[in-house]
């Protein structure tokens, strides 16, 4: 599940890729348009700085903005950064890999092997979706999702 981490991080990314090309925004201004508290802001967007997401500049005409083209960043990558380990349960993790304590067989277990396939079908999808689709108006086509499942 995404974590209010994850989902802050999402909505101020997308309010940065939203400006203009140049264009930068303070802290205060993400907070207030997309009702997030301005102190958890300033430790998500210093994580999304310091992953290569994001530039920040201080200063008349300072503030964040995207360090490149929202067409080049994805969501998988920015879920990753904030949230850790896509998978639901840390048996199916690729990264982030522990064996369960009730569990006789990895190998053999339904649940990691089907939480597995969970997290191989939510990795593709995030993984091939950029910022630059995610910002933009509406939801994103059915097909587009399908297309990407199928990818």
């Amino acid at each position: 599940m995404l974590t209010k981490k994850g989902k802050y991080g999402l909505k101020a990314l997308v309010d940065l890729a939203r400006l203009e090309p140049g264009e930068t925004a303070f802290i205060n201004e993400i907070a207030l348009r997309n009702n997030i508290p301005k102190k958890f802001l300033d430790t998500i967007l210093l994580e999304l700085r310091n992953a290569g997401m994001l530039r920040s500049k201080k200063g008349p005409g300072g503030g964040y903005s995207l360090s490149r083209p929202a067409s080049e960043i994805r969501i998988g990558h920015v879920i990753r950064t904030l949230d850790g380990p896509l998978a639901p349960i840390r048996c199916a993790s690729r990264t982030a890999y522990e064996v369960c304590e009730d569990c006789s067989d990895p190998e053999t277990c339904r649940v990691r092997i089907s939480m597995t396939t969970v997290r191989d079908a939510m990795a593709s999808i995030l993984d091939s979706m950029t910022l630059a689709e995610f910002a933009g108006d509406g939801e994103l086509p059915h097909e587009v999702i399908e297309e990407k499942r199928a990818g």
